[in-house]
């Protein structure tokens, strides 16, 4: 980290599962072929995890937020909508490009990389173990958030389909 300005910490946090609840959407993904166009869809019904969005507020109180997501780029306008909306704090979105299909971990750790080159990283909020393992092990501070009940096809959809 090469951070010589006196610019906040930041504060990483994901979306889906950390600070919106997909359950209601899961369905899509538990049917074959899986329905990527609804599932994606839904996300602005998506209510928000009470612990999460404390964590996110209480976060931006010493340190600038970022969104780390898997969501795809054309998922942008509802996602920002869905965050304003709920009175969260604002911050960068960053979100995978349409086409890019690698794992989660690979994806989010890219970010962090380039985040943690001039910025320091107060910490990484996020539900998915893999990218919390993968994060721990280059160094970042992590809160796994457990405060939803996992979901097979949502971690299928991020570690082998490359889809959020």
């Amino acid at each position: 980290m090469t951070d010589s300005s006196s610019a906040p910490p930041l504060a990483v946090f994901d979306l889906d599962n950390t600070l919106a609840d997909t359950a209601h959407r899961q369905r899509f993904l538990e049917r074959a072929p899986k329905d990527w166009d609804a599932f994606f869809a839904a996300a602005p019904q998506d209510p928000p995890i009470p612990e999460g969005v404390q964590l996110v507020r209480e976060s931006a109180r010493e340190c600038e937020i970022v969104y780390l997501t898997g969501r795809p780029e054309r998922c942008r306008r509802d996602t920002l909508d869905w965050l304003a909306a709920h009175g969260l704090p604002e911050g960068r979105v960053h979100m995978r490009r349409n086409d890019d299909r690698r794992p989660a971990r690979r994806t989010k750790l890219e970010v962090l990389g380039r985040l943690a080159r001039t910025r320091e990283i107060r910490v990484l909020v996020d539900d998915d173990e893999l990218v919390c393992a993968d994060a721990e092990r280059a160094g970042h501070r992590v809160v796994r958030a457990r405060w939803t009940a996992p979901s097979g096809a949502l971690k299928a959809a991020q570690e082998r389909e490359g889809r959020t």
